[in-house]
């Protein structure tokens, strides 16, 4: 990096102008996958009531399978 001080902050200036679009960019994808899982999320929950359901309406427990061991 030569040149003079200004040379130099410039430098700097423009980094930080790309280092602040990525991190808004990731941003954006954080949030974005956040609504999806929010979204699976609800979806599983609504899933595992309509099964529950289902098998107080006259189901077995043996219809029903079982989580996996990460739930």
């Amino acid at each position: 990096m030569s040149g003079g001080p200004e040379e130099r902050l410039e430098a700097l200036e423009v980094k930080i102008a790309y280092q602040e679009q990525a991190i808004a960019e990731l941003n954006e994808v954080i949030v974005a996958q956040q609504r999806r899982l929010d979204e699976l999320e609800a979806r599983c929950q609504a899933l595992r009531r309509e099964l529950q359901s289902l098998a107080a309406a006259g189901g077995t427990e043996a219809d029903i399978p079982e989580p996996p061991p990460h739930y």
